[in-house]
């Protein structure tokens, strides 16, 4: 089967947003601007409509306790490797983690999950798992290491929610799912034409913010490092992971393919929006989703 078709867009738009940045066409400014306007507009539109029309019952515990190992590991292997290997300041630790482990399980997640597996409800329950409990995980230590001094305030903390867009709408979308409340029409569609913008822009910011962002001279081993943990650790992990809760074939299949789906844009989202670790970020993004071709067809082909 071939997987090409599912990612070609993402390759097309972030040469876009590259050889748009090298030409001048959308001034200097381009990157920051619509990486702001997903974080801030796009991306929270997105999230609550998805959020909101998901069920939050019925969930395969075995399956999504085997991928949230597998993530965890990643995450913290890459956090602590930020530091360990490369020196990088504790600002900077949560986007290498999140760029080791977090998935790509929207955009790219939902045609390879349709066609490897046949469906996406495990994968729904792989991005409840991402917006619920990681992102907010990342969001928060970004969040602390904002601060000046880099201290825990309790007051700040509990006031993230309702200052980030990413965590607000999230937690609205399951309270709407919960409560089955349903948006009139005209809100839906404004929503919905909205959050159809939060891909392409992020993946047109991506590309700028590549032209615009030189790599150091530690990027092409902290890349290695970050590909290997993603593509070969996190899989092999869930297929571990897997095995040792008594999954069931397609189950295990399932796990191991959504654990090696490539790193999401929104890692690079993110790093922009708070101002550390972009240039990792970006590569990484570009990086894992060219390569990861081979470690999901690798799956389909030992699991399927």
């Amino acid at each position: 089967m071939s997987l090409v078709p599912a990612f070609a867009p993402i390759w097309i738009l972030t040469a876009v947003g590259y050889a748009a940045c090298r030409w001048g066409l959308l001034g200097e400014a381009v990157a920051s601007v619509l990486g702001r306007f997903v974080f801030h507009l796009a991306m929270p539109s997105a999230l609550f409509l998805a959020l909101s029309r998901m069920p939050l019952s019925g969930f395969a515990g075995r399956s999504l306790l085997a991928f949230g190992v597998s993530t965890a590991a990643a995450v913290g292997f890459g956090w602590v490797g930020a530091s360990r290997l490369f020196g990088r300041e504790p600002g900077e630790r949560p986007i290498w983690g999140m760029t080791a482990g977090y998935v790509n399980s929207a955009n790219l997640g939902i045609p390879v999950a349709t066609q490897v597996l046949g469906n996406v409800s495990f994968l729904a329950e792989v991005v409840l798992l991402q917006v619920l409990v990681v992102t907010p995980v990342i969001l928060v230590a970004l969040d602390r290491h904002s601060d000046p001094a880099g201290r825990v305030r309790v007051r700040r903390i509990a006031s993230l929610p309702i200052r980030n867009p990413v965590i607000l709408a999230s937690l609205l979308g399951v309270a709407c799912s919960a409560a089955g409340l349903h948006l009139p029409s005209t809100v839906d569609t404004s929503l919905t034409l909205l959050s159809g913008a939060a891909v392409p822009a992020a993946l047109v910011a991506l590309g700028a913010s590549m032209h615009r962002t030189a790599p150091s001279r530690t990027e092409p081993a902290a890349l290695a490092v970050i590909t290997a943990l993603k593509l070969v650790a996190q899989p092999v992990i869930a297929y571990a992971a897997g095995l040792a809760l008594h999954l069931s074939a397609p189950q295990l299949l399932a796990v191991v393919v959504c654990a090696g789906l490539p790193t999401a844009q929104n890692t690079f989202i993110f790093a922009q929006e708070y101002g550390v670790g972009e240039s990792v970020a970006n590569r990484a993004v570009v990086v894992t989703t060219t390569l990861s071709l081979a470690t999901l067809a690798a799956a389909a082909a030992l699991l399927g």
